[in-house]
């Protein structure tokens, strides 16, 4: 058993009969009465996020995982193929797991969150960002501009994200898996 001095993010804990993680949290101290944490709990199995308060001491469930490295094969419908990087075993997941499976480019290396007591896999960390190509963009007319104007842009794995207006079609773009917002040309 572990407190609410133990929360911190990616912490996996039992609540309401469901597997959470922990996005966000925050310690709050007020001036008057007890303190208390307040957080951003993400269900691991239908991937509903919901906020909860919990009081400071408070005992939570803490669930045993393991992180394991896998790469991704390649898509199937919603069905997700991964590759282990050490035992080459491989996993299918479901798209609901992930958290951006949008900008996941066959190839790329990602984290698989396990239940160690269970064995089933319980989430998908992705890298911090992604490089993509983009694909297809409007063409940005000069001059035509006012502050941070910006334009939608397809890239190689089919999302499509917000970019700037001087990004053209084969350029290669710095994409930050969390929000799924342009960070900058590469």
């Amino acid at each position: 058993m572990a407190s609410t001095s133990d929360i911190r993010n990616g912490l996996c804990i039992k609540f309401n009969h469901d597997i959470y993680k922990i996005i966000e949290f925050l310690h709050v101290k007020p001036g008057k009465g007890p303190a208390f944490v307040r957080t951003k709990l993400k269900s691991l199995t239908n991937g509903k996020v919901l906020e909860n308060t919990f009081s400071a001491g408070h005992k939570i469930d803490e669930v045993r995982v393991e992180t394991h490295e896998f790469q991704f094969l390649y898509a199937e419908g919603d069905n997700y193929n991964f590759m282990h990087n050490e035992t080459y075993e491989q996993i299918v997941l479901d798209k609901a797991i992930l958290d951006a499976p949008e900008l996941l480019k066959e190839g790329t290396s990602v984290k698989v969150i396990i239940n160690a007591e269970t064995e089933a896999p319980l989430s998908v960390d992705m890298p911090a960002s992604v490089v993509l190509e983009v694909t297809y963009s409007e063409p940005g007319v000069k001059g035509n501009t006012s502050t941070n104007a910006t334009k939608p842009a397809t890239v190689e794995t089919g999302a499509t994200v917000n970019v700037p207006l001087f990004i053209n079609e084969g350029d290669k773009i710095k994409i930050e898996t969390a929000t799924g917002k342009y960070m900058e040309r590469v």
